[in-house]
């Protein structure tokens, strides 16, 4: 009996240190980056969500949790206090990634289908949509003159 209340006692306090620490674990996640200004750190906002994580592919730095994106974030809030512009930036990571890092590439030759492919496909997609209508009048047309045929040859 005196065991068994020493046991309960002994696990209550494993579950209390358990608890307690939990919001801590959350705590150690936050990265925390200190600027001279407020518009530095709007600056590192709008940066890190336009930067795309290598590893991730579809997430911005900002919301990635791989160990890439926690250095690209740093480097960026460093560059930011250094005085560097956004565009000095964004040009740092795309000399090292490519142009994938950026959700905004440049329009250059090797980018030209991502940046024409949606109006090539939505022009196609007009011009098939046209055609099948104006085929389907033309075969209505003729349905009805052939009625309208068949009815002169009846009377």
């Amino acid at each position: 009996m005196i065991l068994s209340a020493a046991l309960k006692k002994q696990t209550l306090r494993y579950w209390l240190v358990l608890l307690c620490s939990v919001p801590l674990l959350a705590l150690a996640a936050i990265d925390v980056y200190e600027f001279d200004t407020p518009e530095q750190e709007a600056r590192f906002r709008s940066l890190t969500q336009e930067l795309r994580c290598p590893k991730c592919q579809n997430q911005s730095i900002a919301d990635s949790d791989a160990d890439i994106s926690g250095d690209m974030r740093a480097r960026t809030a460093q560059m930011i206090r250094e005085g560097h512009t956004d565009r000095e930036v964004v040009d740092f990571f795309r000399e090292r990634y490519g142009d994938f890092v950026s959700y905004r590439p440049p329009f250059d030759a090797t980018t030209l289908l991502l940046w024409l492919g949606p109006g090539i496909v939505l022009l196609a997609g007009g011009i098939l949509v046209i055609r099948l209508l104006r085929r389907a009048s033309a075969a209505a047309d003729k349905e009805g003159a052939a009625a309208d045929n068949e009815e002169d040859v009846n009377q």
